[in-house]
Order: C-alpha cells, then structure tokens, then sequence
C-alpha cells in the first residue's frame, strides 16, 4: 500500500511540475525539450499497446506520425480548419492505416513481422514522395503559421500534447485491464493457446493495431503544425521509429508508464545528437548511437528500468509466490459455480452421441498418424482414449480442437459439423482443452489465465473488465472449486507444474464446455494430486460435463471411465467398458508389441464395437 500511496504521488507531482512549467518559465528550450518528450512518450505508448502488450514488435510507427501528419496539414491547407483541429483526422488516417497493416502482417510473427512493418514505412515514405499532385512530393509541405499571440509562446502545442499523452497512458491503463488487453497479452504469450481458448485472434489483433496508431497519428498532427514544413524523409524516418522502440524498452516494455519514463530519459540524448551531430553521416551516426543504446538494454536491463526495478524489489521485500511443496490442499466443492450461459442442446434422443467422430485422417509425409479413426462418446460420460505411445492419441485431440487440419473424416459436436469451424469457434460451440505439457500464459496472473478465455465474440464486450466484477468473480469460482485461489494475483509463470496443471484446468472450465479434453491430466504430478484431479473431473461429470480423457495412467483410467476406446496404428483396435478393455487381447497384443491388427482385421471384444 505505501508503494502504491507513493507511485500515486509521484506521477500526481509530475503532472501538476508539467501543467505548471509554462507557467513558471518562458524559457523556450524547455518547453521545446518537453514539446518532444510528450511526442515520443505519445508514440512509445501507442507502440506498447501493439508490440509490448500484443508481442508484434513494430519498426514501422512512424509511418502513423506520417500520416496523421500529411493528413492534418492537408486538411488545414485544402479546408482553412485550424490543425489543433483536424489533427483527430489524423488519427483516423493512421488507424486505417495501421489496419492495412494488420492484414497484411497478421500471418507473420517475429523477425518476418519486424522486417514486414520496416517495409511498410518505407512503402508509406515512397507513396508520399510520389504522389507530387496531392503531397508536393519532396519539394514538401508548408502548414499555415500560427494565429495566436506571440506572448504565449508554444504553449498550445505543449498543453495538447500533454492532454494527449495523458488520455494515451489512460487509454493504454483501460485496455490493459479491459477483456481486450487480456487478451492481447494472451496473444504475446502463446497465440495458438488464445486462439484454442475462444479469442477471435484477428479481430483483437486488428483492434490492437488501430489504437496503437491512432494516437500516434493525431501526434503526427500537431508535430506537423509544430515544425510549420514536411517533407517525407523527416516524417517517415528509420530513426524515429528506433527511438520509439528505444523509448519503450528503456523504460519498460509492456508497462503502463515504462515508455513515458523511457522518451524522458531519452529526449534529452535525442537533443544532445541534433546539436552535435550534422553533416551527411549525421544519421547514420545515430542509428549507431541508438543501437549501440538498444543493445545495452537488451543486455543488462532486458526488461526496462521500471520492470528490472520493480523485479529487484519484489527480491528484496521477497514478495514472490511461496512453495505448496507438501500443502495440504481444501476439499473439492460438492457444487460447481452455476453456469452462466445456458447452451442450446441439439433436438436428439437421449441415447445420441454428443461426439461422433467418423473416419479421421491425418499425414505427416509418409507417417499415417491418423487412419481412419472413428469413436463417438456419449452425453455425460466419461470416455477414456488410451493406446501404446505413437498410437495417434494426442494427434486426435489436436484434430478435435482444430490445432491440426484433418486430411479426411468429419467431426460432430451434437448434431452440428465443427471440422470446418476454427479453433475460437470450437470453442465457441461447447470445446474446451488441456495440453498433456501444461499451456498456462506465464506472463499473467493465475486471474488473469482465467479471465482470457471467451464464450462468444462482441467487439463491444472488450471494453468490459477483465479483473473485476462478473468476470474476475466467477474465475476467483473456478479457482477456488480446483483449490488455486490463493494464488490467484500470483504469476502462471511461477507457479509449479501441478499448480499449473490446476490453473489450465479452471482456465477450460471458465468456457463451461460441453466436453472437456484432458491430455494426460496426470503426467507429471504426484499421486495426492492425482487424486484431486480425479475427484474434480466427477465432480464435473456429476454436473452433467462430457469429458474424454487421454491418459497413461491406467488405474485412474479404469476407475473413471465409462468407456474406453483404444487406439493403434491411428486408428481405433477396440471400444467398451473397462472391465471389457483390460482382457481384451487386441489391446494386450498392441500394448505388448506382439502384433497389431490392421484397420480390417481388428478383433473386438464381446460386446464392444470395433
């Protein structure tokens, strides 16, 4: 609380020094000096929201300054309109722009999106420079002087982009904590796993982009009224764009005020190369100075001065999440939250298949690793899918989820076909997963794991937040029906194995599916966890949830199954209950190794169907 109490007042102290700046002193290097680290500190900002809560880190934001730039003083000379007032126009502009980019750049990660974003500035830089009819090309761009009275100096430019900088911190402070800022920091910690957990992917990832450029875009605005002359080479600049970078990893990418912390440690060498540096090897020196800048941080603050600090506190106040080596554990609940979406049920008889998967294929070159596999699994069952290891168990699963496209077959979920449906949408639908090697967001708290997951897509239910009210109270339910809420402020990432296992589980019941796919629930834990596990998968099942397990461990497997299918060679060797599969001679000889019959020969036991 005291640390809270004093980050309060300090950032309270800080903006009241810079509301009154102006007012205290004319000196016009400092208001010039601040000018620009209100700028940068914009564009660092707007850029965390894409590259350090989303993880696409970008080389190309100054393209946004560009274009909120060209489009304000375009809008000022063609219209007569003030550019503090068309400088919102240029926020559009860059936000359409940033959505241009989103399509094409979606599909890349990494150093591909890195060198995708640096080709699109400069493809923004030539399109300006050639469009002499609209931009007047390289000859530049001349905005209308200021009208107001000398005597106040710069100081409208200063207090709107202080205004400015302010409502990006708050924007960048409310989408972090919104339903879409969880997602996105999903997306940079596994983007597979967001997707597999309901998140709509593309649309968070198109949304992240265009508030990334939008305040970026309307700074480009007034920068552009700033310095009264454009030209493409000084706005769609290599050099800003690494400054960007340069100011958010000093400070601290992915916080909230690490890059307005780094643009003011960084403006004033930014001041010192303009005053010292000049000639044609001017810029390149630069880029030299703020590499070399970048590759100190990387090396000995990799995280940012704020979040290396906070790191180093967390050390010494030994604030860490403490061991449960030998915990006892609370009692599973008898009762499950109550559910909070009621899921249409497809018009069938009782004795329907909720899942019927029929003649599944998947290759991987030469290797069959499904083959023709085929198994339904009854409503409010527990359905066992066990086989030798290689025998395409978890190849299944991921074909079931949609982590894998099948080659052939037809997958049904009820009376509705979800093999064409992607990931978010299976999710949707009433499929939920665990992984066999735990898939927990690291980055975030156990809360926020369970606040990622989404049943449905509304653009409007974004804005909603993610740790607190309805949401962050039914995941504190779920976290406290698998024995995890005490933990729940503590980072996934530091947590143990079987506590992972735990949080991944509560995660897959937050999208309270029709059934649930367990792989291998019990590796890698130890029994008395075991146990806990396998008296929350009845409890779920009592409360009518399909679950299918895939699972080594053959005792939890005959005490919790209904039926149990068996695989081999991809494909399906014998079905029936378990008293049945443990005597059956198929699944003894494919186990063994003594031989394994072919997809035309498989001897079923009594009772069971092949």
């Amino acid at each position: 609380m005291t640390i809270n109490r004093l980050r309060a007042g300090g950032i309270g102290l800080a903006a009241v020094v810079l509301a009154g700046l102006p007012l205290v002193s004319d000196n016009g290097y400092l208001q010039n000096m601040a000018i620009m680290v209100f700028l940068l500190a914009v564009m660092a900002s707007g850029w965390n929201i894409i590259s350090g809560y989303t993880g696409y880190v970008s080389l190309g934001q100054s393209a946004f300054l560009g274009a909120g730039a060209y489009t304000t003083a375009l809008l000022s000379i063609h219209t007569g309109v003030s550019p503090l007032l068309a400088a919102p126009a240029g926020g559009v502009v860059a936000a359409a722009a940033a959505l241009v980019l989103s399509l094409v750049g979606r599909r890349t990660r990494g150093i591909a999106f890195v060198i995708v974003s640096f080709a699109f500035l400069e493809l923004t830089a030539l399109l300006v420079s050639n469009w002499s009819s609209l931009t007047n090309g390289n000859h530049g761009l001349a905005l209308p002087l200021p009208t107001w009275d000398r005597a106040y100096l710069n100081w409208p430019f200063y207090y709107y982009l202080l205004v400015l900088l302010a409502l990006t911190v708050w924007g960048s402070w409310a989408i972090r904590r919104s339903k879409l800022g969880i997602g996105l920091m999903a997306i940079r910690d596994d983007e597979s796993k967001a997707d597999g957990v309901g998140v709509r992917t593309d649309r968070y990832k198109m949304l992240a982009f265009a508030a990334s450029a939008f305040p970026i875009g309307i700074a480009g605005g007034v920068y552009a009224y700033y310095i009264a002359f454009l030209v493409p080479a000084s706005m769609f600049d290599i050099v800003i764009a690494m400054q960007i970078v340069l100011a958010a990893h000093l400070g601290g990418v992915g916080t909230l005020w690490g890059p307005v912390l780094g643009a003011f440690l960084l403006e004033p060498l930014n001041q010192f190369t303009n005053q010292n540096l000049s000639g044609p090897d001017a810029g390149s020196w630069r880029l030299i100075i703020y590499g070399a800048l970048l590759a100190a941080i990387v090396l000995f603050f990799p995280k940012g001065v704020l979040t290396e600090g906070a790191a180093w506190l967390a050390r010494r106040r030994r604030t860490e999440p403490q061991a449960t080596a030998g915990t006892r554990l609370t009692a599973v609940p008898d009762r499950l939250p109550r559910p909070t979406v009621i899921r249409s049920r497809t018009p069938q008889t009782a004795s329907a298949p909720l899942l019927r998967v029929e003649g599944l294929n998947k290759a991987f070159g030469g290797l069959h690793a499904v083959d023709g596999c085929a198994f339904t699994v009854e409503r409010n069952s527990i359905t066992g899918l066990i086989g030798p290891n290689g025998s395409g168990k978890t190849t299944v699963f991921n074909l079931l989820d949609g982590s894998l496209a099948a080659d052939g077959g037809s997958i049904y979920l009820g009376e509705r076909r979800i093999d064409h449906l992607a990931r978010w949408q299976r999710a949707h639908a009433g499929l939920a997963r665990t992984f066999q090697a735990t898939r927990v967001f690291p980055q975030l708290t156990a809360l926020e794991n369970l606040a990622v997951p989404s049943r449905s897509f509304s653009t409007a239910g974004l804005t909603a937040s993610a740790i607190s009210g309805k949401e962050a109270a039914r995941a504190h339910e779920w976290l406290a029906f698998v024995g995890m809420d005490a933990y729940a402020e503590h980072r996934a990432g530091g947590l143990s194995y079987g506590q992972q296992k735990l949080i991944e589980l509560a995660q897959a019941l937050m999208l309270e599916p029709e059934v649930l796919l367990l792989d291998e629930p019990a590796a890698g834990i130890n029994p008395t966890l075991v146990e806990r596990l396998a008296d929350i998968v009845r409890k779920l099942n009592e409360a009518a949830t399909t679950v299918v397990i895939v699972e080594h461990n053959m005792p939890l497997v005959l005490s919790l199954c209904d039926h149990i299918h068996v695989l081999a060679q991809g494909h399906v060797i014998a079905s029936g209950p378990p008293g049945e599969i443990e005597r059956d001679p198929a699944v003894l000889d494919a186990y063994l190794g003594d031989h394994t019959p072919g997809p035309g020969n498989d001897p079923a036991p009594s009772g069971a169907t092949a």
